[in-house]
């Protein structure tokens, strides 16, 4: 497992937007998927989403999958350190 930082978000925000931590994640791990900051595999795993879902929810919001060579071997990476390749 990575090492992890906690990020405060001042409890407005999550009053104001009507959205729980959780949630809160999912849509800052879409926004740096879509920005081209994180991997497929990297946004789903910040979402603890499997890759169908999270490959869904990407479709209903109408954001692309970019797929590169950089994040296959991304992929792999986390595979080799998940015991899963």
């Amino acid at each position: 497992m990575s090492p992890t930082i906690t990020l405060e978000i001042p409890w407005d925000v999550l009053h104001t937007t009507r959205m729980r931590p959780e949630e809160l994640k999912c849509e800052l791990a879409l926004s740096l998927f879509q920005q081209g900051k994180l991997s497929f595999g990297k946004a789903r795993e910040m979402t603890g989403m499997t890759a169908w879902a999270f490959q869904l929810l990407l479709g209903s919001r109408g954001i692309p999958i970019h797929y590169d060579v950089s994040d296959y071997e991304d992929d792999v990476t986390t595979l080799q350190a998940l015991g899963r390749l």
